[in-house]
């Protein structure tokens, strides 16, 4: 197995662990819509994406969000939009 296999499946393992973690959630929360932000703090999904030496460096969604989209995409999640707040739930 190449390095990219290895980086692809090991993606793949990551959302697939997200996605067990939204299911397991879904019961907890009104017609099984988890909170992104709930989704991202539990499973400490806000990440810093700035160099150390840069001079932002706060902590962002990036890796959720691409997460999430991966999961969209292969049609294992439904996303919604309320407001300004984002939630997700199994297919």
């Amino acid at each position: 197995m190449n390095h990219k296999q290895k980086v692809d499946e090991l993606f793949n393992l990551m959302c697939d662990e997200v996605c067990s973690y939204i299911q397991f959630e879904e019961s907890g929360f009104p017609e099984g819509w988890v909170p992104a932000t709930h989704i991202k703090d539990q499973l400490d999904l806000k990440k810093s994406s700035y160099p150390q030496s840069n001079e932002i460096d706060n902590k962002t969604g990036w890796l959720f969000a691409t997460i999430a989209r991966q999961l969209e995409d292969t049609n294992k999640v439904v996303f919604k939009k309320d407001g300004s707040r984002s939630f997700y739930k199994t297919c």
